[in-house]
Formats: structure tokens, sequence, C-alpha cells
């Protein structure tokens, strides 16, 4: 009997575009998250499980083997320190940037800037290296509401399309860094489980490669 194979995603957009690489590894899954209850997955393979989880828990899940593999955003990596995880795959998904965002005004500079986000750590590091000191606001969803009830003059966010802070009078500033979705690994299981998951992970790189030459 082969030894479970574990791969930790979150739902909604992740999800849905890693589906076409897991789809050439042979792995498909039987449920759907969006319908199923199931945080627990079963997939055409017995021995391969999906753990549907928040995003910003994915690294925390395979760094501690709860997951042998899993896939998470650049930003979600930066923010937790990548601590006991492999990154070896780019696989150049759910693209989008990190960036400050804030109302189209300027600030008085002998004021300290706030800045709401949830990506504190990134946060810190970015103003840390402009050499500015900011104080930081730490808030868990609509970032985009903070300059506008006055709660902080500029927020850290990801920034797709642009159009959120567009219709909430707010406009892109700096670019900290562009993101993309990587393929994360257990440094135990690396070695553990070694030609199984160099198996996987060639897989996912041939699969990607594939994505680039038909874009």
């Amino acid at each position: 009997m082969k030894e479970l194979f574990t791969i930790a995603l979150s739902k909604g957009r992740i999800f849905k575009e890693t589906l076409p690489l897991l789809a050439h590894a042979g792995i498909v899954p039987v449920d759907d998250p969006e319908t199923s209850r199931k945080l627990i997955l079963d997939t055409n393979q017995s021995d391969v499980k999906l753990v549907i989880i928040r995003a910003s828990d994915v690294p925390t899940y395979v760094q501690y083997g709860a997951a042998e593999v899993g896939v998470a955003g650049k930003d979600v990596l930066m923010e937790h320190g990548g601590e006991g995880l492999y990154e070896p795959v780019d696989l150049e998904i759910a693209r989008c940037r990190l960036m400050v965002a804030g109302p189209p005004v300027d600030l008085d500079a002998s004021q300290r800037m706030r800045i709401a986000t949830k990506y504190v750590h990134s946060t810190r590091r970015y103003f840390a290296e402009q050499g500015t000191q900011v104080e930081i606001i730490k808030l868990y969803g609509s970032m985009e509401l903070a300059p506008i009830v006055g709660l902080a003059d500029r927020i850290v966010d990801v920034v797709d399309t642009g159009n959120t802070l567009k219709a909430n009078g707010l406009v892109p500033m700096d670019h900290i860094a562009d993101i993309s979705s990587r393929l994360i690994v257990n440094k135990a299981a690396m070695k553990m489980k070694h030609e199984r998951v160099r198996n996987f992970i060639t897989l996912i790189q041939e699969a990607v490669e594939k994505n680039r030459k038909a874009s």
C-alpha cells in the first residue's frame, strides 16, 4: 500500500488555476471544494488527498508536515518567512502585485504615516528599506475602507486589475513585489519521500512549461 501524499490548497482562484497543473500530474479531485463540506478532498488516486485550508495557513501546514506539498501565493510566503519549506517552482498563476495604495493626496511629511495591511512583516520590511518610519495597523479585509474613514493614510495590499482601488477613490502608488503562486515542499518530505516528491515536482514543472508555450 502506497503512503499517503497530501497537497495543501486554498479555495478560489488558486484552486481553479492549480487544477490543470494537477491534471498533468494525473491528479483529479473527486469532490468540488465549492460545493463539498469536506475539508479533505479525495482524488482519482486513493493515496493522494487535497487539504483545503485558508491561503495564509498553507505554508504552516506544509512546514509542519501536515501536507507534503502545497500551493501558496508569494505574498503569503513573504509574510510567513519560508521556514522549513522549499519553493522549487513558480507556477506562474494567480498573478498580481503587492502595492502601496491610497488617496491621490500629498501627506504631511512631518507626520508618521499610518498603513493598513494584513501583510505586516512585508510592509515593515519595505518601509524600513525606504528609511521611512510608519505605524502599521493590521486588518484582515476591506483594506480600501481604511483611508476612506480616516483609519489609515495608505494601504498595502495585493492588486490585480486595480478596479477595486479605483471604485473607492484610491490609486496604486509604490510597487513592492510581483506576486504569483508557488509550489512549496516540506523539507523533511523531500528527504523521506524523495522519489515521489521529485516526480511530482517534475510533472508540475512540465505543466508550467506547457502553459508558458501555449500563452
